[in-house]
């Protein structure tokens, strides 16, 4: 059932109307309001003919797509933001395997490089008592 009332021009109004033939089981989420704040301009429910049961019918089905586009754009900006996060642990586990590597890479090199200077100690340590022997075979003969 429709009901009209007189208002004001300079007034704004708001339109809701439930999908239930029933008024009795009119309900907030079988209402549709006149705009969607959140959609274009270009995409606004264009307010219903009263008289056209069509007409309604229309309006409604716009509202229904209207109010799924803005549930998905909900949903597109909820998967960006987990996007971004996502980006950002990976980079931050790329920054950490970068730097396990690095560490590794130096590790090796550090390794290297000690068993070099152990070998190099381990030569002068034998050329030492070389020569400490032939001072000592000196100091004796003469």
């Amino acid at each position: 059932m429709i009901t009209t009332a007189r208002v004001p021009a300079d007034k704004p109004i708001r339109i809701a109307f439930s999908l239930n033939e029933s008024p009795d089981d009119a309900s907030p989420e079988n209402s549709f309001p006149l705009e969607f704040p959140e959609l274009d301009q270009q995409l606004q429910p264009l307010p219903p003919c009263h008289d056209s049961k069509e007409s309604m019918q229309v309006y409604k089905q716009h509202c229904k797509i209207a109010e799924e586009y803005h549930e998905v754009k909900k949903e597109i900006a909820l998967l960006e933001e987990r996007k971004k996060e996502l980006i950002a642990r990976l980079e931050q586990v790329e920054k950490e395997s970068m730097d396990a590597a690095q560490l590794a890479k130096e590790y090796a090199e550090l390794t290297e490089e000690n068993r070099t200077l152990k070998l190099a100690q381990t030569q002068c340590v034998e050329q030492l008592e070389k020569l400490r022997i032939q001072y000592q075979k000196r100091q004796g003969s003469s």
